[in-house]
């Protein structure tokens, strides 16, 4: 999904009454019509039948979908339904069919890798809903919370990279998938325009880089892309990485889900500097298990586009329509657009390059 809190992790709401019962505040009256058609989706999909009685809990932490946990007898099943206009202080608009895209990109991710994706239990495409598995926290955490407190393993970002690698690899070049994916209006709205696009406005100054950047990612049609595939979406299982919300599933540019990844291990460090060096040694690990599947072209030529675009993403995450919320600090702000800005204005080619920067950055920032 669009920078939401994945499922796994997220915080109940207080439950909604059973759906046989009326509702009683204004808040539930508020979300009536909505529950209405989660309620005829749910039907719809085969999930419940029309009179069995269920219990809906709005989970928190999103900005992009309207996301509910439903407690059947069986067990609990996620729903979700995406929203046309985004829950953040920019107008943000993106269309509500990207959940169709989102389920495709599951089925076929799920039918690479079985145990990357989790089970999708139904769709029905008139209401904009689908319906998937409920993982739970506890065997299920985020990396993202995990990196946040520390937990930096090398064997989970080296999972994470194959997995990734594994996906493109299989999808590479391959007109029946890049037919299934009629989206690039969709990725435009949802990741081109907010993020490089929207910084270039912010940047003025380096409104030709970053339009450059546009354009490369643009009209690179290589691999099925993730485009949301950040630590947050990522859930650390038992069988390996498990990965959510892929609603700006395109098929192009397999350099931005790596740029979009590494990204954030590099941004972790300026939230959590005690942490930094670990976090990019993470960066290293993923970024070379990763490039160990490219086989569509010279792992050379992904890598060098991949470091291109990467500090566009960072100055993204700072002056975009979509800033990291963790990053609250000027100092740290400023100091990943110094950084960011400087790439910008005098590109690399090589991810270790930038690793190497992004630590003597942290060094010089301790020192003063």
């Amino acid at each position: 999904m669009i920078d939401q809190v994945p499922l796994a992790s997220r915080e109940p709401l207080d439950p909604l009454p059973s759906m046989n019962l009326h509702p009683t505040s204004s808040a539930i009256v508020e979300r009536a019509a909505f529950e209405d058609q989660l309620a005829h989706a749910l039907v719809q999909m085969a999930i419940v039948s029309t009179h069995q009685s269920f219990t809906l809990t709005p989970l928190t932490g999103g900005v992009s979908s309207e996301i509910y946990r439903v407690d059947l007898p069986t067990g609990p099943v996620c729903v979700k339904r995406a929203l046309g206009k985004l829950k953040v202080e920019a107008d943000w608009r993106a269309p509500i069919e990207r959940n169709r895209w989102e389920v495709e990109w599951m089925r076929i991710a799920g039918g690479i890798v079985p145990t990357a994706v989790p089970a999708i239990l139904g769709e029905d495409r008139a209401t904009g809903c689908f319906a998937m598995a409920y993982l739970a926290p506890d065997t299920h955490p985020v990396w993202k919370d995990l990196l946040q407190s520390g937990g930096v393993e090398m064997t989970t970002a080296a999972a994470v990279g194959d997995v990734l690698g594994r996906i493109h690899a299989a999808t590479a070049d391959r007109p029946d998938i890049a037919a299934r994916f009629p989206t690039d209006d969709i990725f435009h709205a949802i990741r081109l325009e907010p993020y490089l696009i929207a910084t270039a406005r912010a940047h003025p100054d380096l409104a030709r880089r970053l339009d450059a950047l546009v354009e490369t990612t643009r009209t690179t049609k290589r691999v099925l892309v993730h485009g949301d595939f950040s630590p947050k979406n990522l859930l650390v299982g038992p069988a390996g990485p498990v990965i959510l919300d892929a609603e700006c599933a395109w098929y192009g540019d397999p350099a931005f889900d790596l740029a979009f990844v590494l990204n954030h291990l590099l941004l972790k460090g300026a939230w959590r500097p005690q942490w930094r060096a670990r976090y990019v040694e993470a960066f290293a690990v993923l970024a070379a298990a990763y490039l160990a599947h490219v086989g569509w072209e010279a792992p050379a030529s992904c890598e060098m586009r991949t470091a291109a675009l990467l500090p566009g993403l960072m100055l993204a995450r700072i002056d975009g329509k979509s800033p990291v919320e963790y990053l609250t600090d000027p100092r740290q702000k400023d100091a990943v657009r110094t950084f960011a800005r400087s790439l910008l204005g005098d590109p690399v080619t090589a991810l270790g390059e930038i690793a190497r920067r992004w630590l003597a950055a942290g060094c010089r920032m301790e020192a003063a």
